[in-house]
């Protein structure tokens, strides 16, 4: 029972976010009013945003090229480009994070609680606070651009402030996923438990490999919950449940296995066609069908 509940906690924990994150896309999309950023974000942290906006500039300001100019969309075009994957600052990088910047102090200190923004405005704060949080996080991760320990702990701050603006899932959302999970596992529970528990082995799982297979799979999976890293409970029980049946030399059913690495093997790919025949379909009927560019 332990155990067990173990894993449910891990699972939920990790499983979980995927759909409190496709919500969040469609709250974002749908009711960008409501939902672009925080609406629980309170006068006192508005202030203090504004406050440390301030404060950071300066910081910001020493790394600009004398000279360096910028406007709305070649800042957020050239931060767009400094976040992606292998990119590297350059000479507008700076001067690009610098406007961003005073943008966000300017946006927030035109009212003291966020419904009181207008729906642009937070559309453009949202974009804005993205852009400068994460771009501030690569900065200090790489530990090049600002070495200075005062500097860098005041941005450090400053970014965990930007992110409460848009990193946040409401608690009604959390508690609908919970009880989607919940009532999911109650009506389809039987085939996993049925394939993990009979399927994998050629004798029934003991209570000692169980508990083996659901320890590691609670460690694994709520290692990689802390490090923020997707994983799939059912690959890694089922692998866990393989491991005990090898170790007590109960035997595996090769046929179990191979129909599990085949899913395994082909959901990636297929998922991926799937994705993009469906929004290919999609494209063509609304725009070329009914012309809606």
């Amino acid at each position: 029972m332990l155990t067990c509940t173990g894993v449910s906690f891990a699972h939920g924990s990790n499983d979980g976010q995927k759909g409190m994150g496709l919500i969040m896309l469609i709250l974002i999309g749908v009711l960008p009013g409501i939902y672009a950023i925080n609406p629980t974000v309170s006068q006192t942290t508005m202030t203090k945003i504004v406050a440390d906006s301030k404060a950071v500039q300066p910081i910001i300001d020493a790394k600009v090229t004398n000279g360096a100019a910028t406007s709305a969309q070649d800042a957020e075009t050239a931060l767009s480009d400094f976040l992606k994957s292998g990119a590297k600052a350059n000479g507008s990088t700076f001067a690009a994070l610098s406007y961003e910047n005073t943008q966000i102090g300017q946006i927030v200190a035109k009212a003291p609680t966020p419904d009181q923004l207008t729906d642009a405005d937070r559309r453009d704060l949202r974009t804005k606070t993205y852009l400068v949080g994460e771009s501030i996080g690569k900065f200090i991760k790489g530990g090049k651009a600002f070495t200075d320990k005062a500097q860098a702990a005041t941005l450090t701050t400053y970014k965990k402030e930007l992110d409460g603006i848009t990193k946040f899932i409401p608690v009604w959302v959390k508690f609908m996923v919970a009880l989607c999970l919940g009532i999911g596992t109650m009506i389809g529970w039987k085939r996993i438990v049925v394939t993990i528990g009979e399927k994998i082995g050629k004798s029934h799982l003991t209570y000692g490999q169980g508990a083996s297979a659901e320890i590691v799979t609670w460690a694994t999976i709520q290692g990689a919950d802390i490090l923020g890293l997707p994983v799939s409970t059912t690959h890694i029980l089922s692998s866990g449940v393989a491991g005990t049946m090898a170790a007590n030399r109960s035997g595996l059913q090769t046929e179990t296995l191979r129909n599990i690495l085949l899913a395994w093997v082909l959901t990636v790919p297929a998922t991926v066609f799937l994705g993009a025949g469906l929004f290919g379909a999609a494209f063509y009927v609304v725009f070329d069908l009914f012309g809606a560019r």
